[in-house]
C-alpha cells in the first residue's frame, strides 16, 4: 500500500505480516519458553506448548509484537523506497490468532531538499592588521615566562612582592569542597590579585601567618567559587622580587634557535597574530554565509533531527560547564528542559543548514576522499598520541568514520562557498 504523507517529513503506512508468518515467529518464541519456562508438575524444558500458550499467552503476544513490527516496518519502507530518520510510532496494532498482523507505523523522513541562490552568495572580506602595541604586549609576555624571582630578606611583604606561601581555605557555608595549595606565588597588588589578599598580606613578614575571609561575586569565573564566601589561612614562607630579562637579540635566541634577533621574534609575532585574525574573520564570514544560505530557502526538517541537533548541543555545553569547574549535583539541578527550549531555534537553524550545505555539495560534486579521512585520523592519533590503526579502529567501532566524512565534505562546501563568492 502507498503512504500517507501527512507533511513534507512525515509519512504514515499500513503493514501486513501475512498470518502464517505469525504463526511460524510464534512457534519459535514458544519453542524458547519451552526451555526457560519453570511450572510446578513439569520438567523445565518438557512443558507442553499447549500449557506455554494458555499460561504465557499475553507474553507471546507482546514477544511476535517486538519481533515482527520493527523487521516488517524496514522491509515495507525499504520496498516503498522511504528513508525513515525517525523510530515508528506504531498504531492500530491488531493481532489475532490465526489471522494476519495488521499495524500503521507513522515517522519522519529525509525532505526533498531544493538549494538556490547559493552562487550569489557574498562573503564578506575583512582586512586584519595587528598594531606595534599588540606586538609588545605579546613579547611582554613572552618576557613574563621568563622571569626570575630572588628572595628578599630583612623586610615585609609590600606593593610589587611576591608572597611565597601555603594556602588553605573552606567555604564558611560548610558547602563545596576546601582549597589546599602549598609553595604558590602571590603578587601583592597584581591585576589578578584578589584584593582581599592584597590587603590582608601586605606587611606580613615571611614565617608568619594570616587568616581571613575572602566573598567571591556571583559571577566568578570559577564556578565552585562563585557567591561564597572563604575563611583563607595563608602561611608566608619567603618574599620574592621578580626580575625580568632585558629585550635584545639575546633574549631572542633564547626563545628558539631559529632567531637571532630581536625584529625576526617581532616578524613572527605579528605574521602569527595576523594569520589567527585572518582565520577567525574567514571563520565569522563563513558562518554568515551560512545564515544567508538558510534564510534564501525555506526548508521542512525532521522533528527527530531537530531533538538530535538539542542533544548534541546540550552536551557539548554541559561538557564544558564541567571543565569550567561546575560540580556534577548543580550539573544535575539545573532545569533541562528550559535548556531544550532555549537550544531549539539555533539546533533548527543547524540542521537546515547541514541539510542545504549536503545538496550544495551534491549540486557542485564535491566530494571526500579516502585520503581526507586519512589526514584527520592521523591528525587525531597525534593529538590522542596513539598509533593511527588504533585510532582507526576506535572511530570504526564508534560509527565515528560516517560523521567524520559528513563533517569534512561540509567544510569544503563552505570553503567552496567562501571562495566562489570572491
Amino acid at each position: 500500500m502507498s503512504p500517507t504523507e501527512a507533511s513534507g517529513t512525515k509519512r504514515e503506512i499500513q503493514v501486513e505480516i501475512p498470518a502464517e508468518e505469525v504463526a511460524r515467529e510464534t512457534i519459535t518464541i514458544i519453542e524458547k519458553y519451552q526451555k526457560l519456562a519453570r511450572i510446578p508438575g513439569f520438567r523445565r524444558g518438557h512443558v507442553p506448548a499447549s500449557v506455554i500458550r494458555q499460561r504465557f499467552k499475553e507474553d507471546l503476544k507482546s514477544d511476535v509484537v517486538e519481533a515482527l513490527v520493527p523487521r516488517y516496518f524496514r522491509r515495507e519502507a525499504d520496498r516503498l523506497g522511504l528513508r525513515p530518520v525517525s523510530q515508528p510510532q506504531v498504531s492500530d496494532l491488531h493481532v489475532h490468532d490465526n489471522q494476519p498482523l495488521r499495524f500503521k507505523a507513522s515517522f519522519e523522513v529525509m525532505p526533498e531538499v531544493k538549494v538556490q541562490g547559493y552562487k550569489e552568495l557574498r562573503a564578506e572580506k575583512k582586512e586584519v592588521s595587528v598594531t606595534d602595541e599588540e606586538v609588545q604586549q605579546t613579547l611582554d609576555g613572552l618576557r613574563e615566562q621568563q622571569a626570575t624571582y630572588t628572595t628578599v630578606e630583612g623586610r615585609s611583604l609590600q606593593e610589587g612582592d611576591f608572597a611565597q606561601a601555603s594556602l588553605d581555605g573552606r567555604p564558611k557555608d560548610g558547602e563545596g569542597k576546601p582549597v589546599h595549595m602549598d609553595e604558590i606565588l602571590i603578587e601583592i597588588g597584581g591585576k589578578n590579585t584578589v584584593a582581599e589578599f592584597t590587603e590582608n598580606l601586605k606587611g606580613v613578614s615571611a614565617g608568619e601567618e594570616k587568616t581571613f575571609d575572602v566573598v567571591y561575586p556571583s559571577d566568578a569565573n570559577d564556578q565552585r567559587l562563585a557567591g561564597k564566601t572563604f575563611a583563607y589561612t595563608v602561611k608566608v614562607q619567603s618574599i620574592k622580587q621578580k626580575s625580568l630579562p632585558e629585550l635584545n637579540d639575546d633574549f631572542a635566541k633564547s626563545l628558539g634557535t631559529e632567531f637571532n634577533a630581536l625584529d625576526e621574534v617581532r616578524t613572527r609575532i605579528r605574521e602569527g597574530m595576523e594569520q589567527e585574525r585572518k582565520h577567525a574573520a574567514e571563520h565569522e564570514s563563513k558562518d554568515k554565509l551560512v545564515e544567508e544560505l538558510v534564510k534564501r530557502n525555506e526548508l521542512e526538517v525532521p522533528e527527530a533531527l531537530v531533538e538530535r541537533q538539542i542533544d548534541i548541543r546540550l552536551e557539548r555545553g554541559l561538557r564544558a560547564l564541567a571543565s569550567q569547574g561546575m560540580p556534577a549535583e548543580d550539573i544535575k539541578k539545573m532545569d533541562f528542559n528550559r535548556l531544550r527550549v532555549g537550544q531549539r531555534e539555533q539546533a533548527l537553524s543547524d540542521v537546515k543548514a547541514q541539510l542545504l550545505l549536503e545538496k550544495v555539495a551534491d549540486e557542485e560534486k564535491i566530494e571526500v576522499s579516502d585520503e581526507d579521512i586519512q589526514k584527520e585520523i592521523e591528525a587525531l592519533a597525534l593529538q590522542a598520541k596513539q598509533p593511527t590503526e588504533t585510532v582507526r579502529a576506535r572511530l570504526t567501532q564508534d560509527g565515528a568514520l560516517d560523521r567524520i566524512r559528513i563533517r569534512l565534505r561540509n567544510e569544503k562546501t563552505l570553503d567552496f562557498l567562501y571562495h566562489q563568492s570572491a
